[in-house]
């Protein structure tokens, strides 16, 4: 899986968000928190926004604020608003393929692979990482050596 910037841009952002002082935070703030560029930041911020991931709010106290608990924002949630679904083969989810002949075997193999991502990315909140308790799974895959290595 190739994790954008954009993606790791909106994680960053809502984690940020999370973890503000009083629950809300300013784009400025964030961006200049976590090295992001601003117009970039901006236009993440309307994306999560339009997932109803976060509400913003105008006024002298204003800025971003989680729409729900951390608790319930899954990563997976904020990668598929600013980047659609986890896995796509060539623009197809994994269940719109058909392969020929010896290679059919590839489908289930892009479903097994799709599934392993939401095993890991639909089961952590952003709770669990702004408070550095990652669930068993993530915990595990992460202890082991070999996924430290290409």
């Amino acid at each position: 899986m190739h994790v954008t910037a954009k993606a790791d841009y909106a994680m960053r952002a809502i984690v940020e968000i999370s973890v503000a002082p009083d629950g809300r935070a300013k784009a400025e703030q964030i961006a200049a928190a976590q090295d992001i560029p601003l117009g970039f930041l901006r236009g993440i911020l309307t994306d999560l926004r339009r997932a109803g991931l976060i509400v913003s709010q105008r006024s002298a106290t204003g800025g971003f604020r989680l729409a729900r608990p951390a608790e319930e924002i899954t990563i997976a949630e904020v990668i598929r608003s600013v980047e659609g679904p986890l896995a796509l083969v060539r623009g197809l989810r994994p269940t719109e393929l058909d392969y020929p002949g010896p290679t059919a075997p590839l489908r289930d193999v892009w479903v097994a692979l799709r599934a392993n991502l939401r095993a890991v990315l639909d089961h952590t909140t952003i709770a669990d990482v702004a408070g550095g308790q990652l669930p068993a799974i993530v915990q595990q895959l992460a202890a082991d050596p070999a996924a430290w290595t290409n």
